[in-house]
């Protein structure tokens, strides 16, 4: 039934209940009318009102539902869709909606894809940029300041040992730019060890206390995905230490039912409400590549969790 012809209905039952009612119940009107008339009557128009509207509710009720679902619906949270039994125009209307946010959710994971992809080869590029240029360059500095210094006197071969020590802490730096950049390690020696080689790493730097639990056994997983876990774990960590004002980090991955599980907990102060900032909506494109579902978890008691379910495949479990 069209919404037309479903109001029409409704309208058509409450009329049609008064009519009935003022033909077969003992009820005149007097001229000029008396008060007990006046008071049936407005009784009667305000029941009429009053039913009519709950009909009136209950017959576009679905569409309340669809209203709800457009104003909160969010294609990084794929899945959300509502029934839509029989049929008529809002049945049409709600499986005309579903089939385009199911269209718009794919073409989400599409152009997440491309960008995604595109950001990967770029970091790959810049890390090859900054390991062949900047990097041997910076090395070349440190000969020349060496060889400077052995053959300087005081006071200035001190400074250029000051010098050499500078340049020896940026070049550090560009190395761990360039391992997060691009994680050798990932592609080497495969995600425990990447994974290991990233909290190590974040330990040291924040000074933050990083416990890790690695089950043993886990699945074998395509590259892709190895790759969306690992820069997972590392804006959950980044996070962490920017804004959860946190002492303590554990970093777990386990397999159980099917899913490889990857989950970062802070016992910094949560928000009770955790804020999408872009890395944590980044974090969610990433899970749409491959298929996972991402859920975070921000309590002022607790702190901050991220956990990331990948379905892995039934010849890989």
């Amino acid at each position: 039934m069209s919404l037309f012809w479903r109001i029409f209905a409704l309208n058509a039952v409450v009329l049609g209940t008064a009519t009935a009612l003022l033909l077969w119940a003992p009820v005149t009107v007097s001229v000029p009318v008396l008060l007990t008339e006046a008071i049936i009557l407005v009784a009667g128009l305000v029941v009429m009102l009053i039913a009519n509207a709950a009909l009136l509710r209950i017959g576009l009720a679905p569409l309340d539902r669809l209203t709800k679902l457009m104003t909160t619906v969010d294609l990084l949270r794929p899945g959300q869709r509502l029934p839509a039994p029989g049929r008529g125009g809002i049945a049409e209307l709600i499986r005309t909606f579903n089939a385009m946010l199911e269209r718009l959710e794919h073409e989400r994971a599409s152009s997440s894809a491309r960008v995604l992809l595109a950001q990967e080869a770029e970091r790959r590029r810049i890390a090859q940029e900054l390991h062949d240029e900047v990097g041997q360059s910076m090395t070349a500095i440190l000969l020349v300041l060496k060889r400077s210094a052995d053959e300087a006197d005081e006071p200035l071969r001190g400074e250029l040992h000051q010098a050499q020590e500078i340049t020896r802490e940026s070049l550090d730096e560009v190395r761990r730019l360039v391992r997060r950049l691009r994680p050798g390690v990932l592609e080497d020696l495969g995600l425990v060890s990447a994974l290991t080689s990233l909290t190590g790493e974040f330990a040291t730097h924040t000074g933050l206390r990083v416990v890790r639990r690695f089950d043993a056994g886990l699945p074998g997983l395509d590259q892709e995905t190895e790759l969306v876990l690992y820069r997972v774990a590392q804006e959950a960590l980044t996070n962490a230490a920017r804004h959860a004002e946190a002492g303590r980090v554990e970093v777990s991955l386990s397999h159980a039912d099917g899913m490889v599980v990857l989950a970062v907990a802070d016992d910094g102060r949560g928000t009770g409400i955790a804020r999408e900032g872009a890395g944590i909506r980044g974090m969610r494109e990433r899970a749409l590549l491959i298929g996972a579902t991402l859920d975070l978890t921000s309590q002022p008691q607790t702190g901050t969790q991220v956990r990331l379910a990948v379905p892995v495949p039934r010849k890989q479990q």
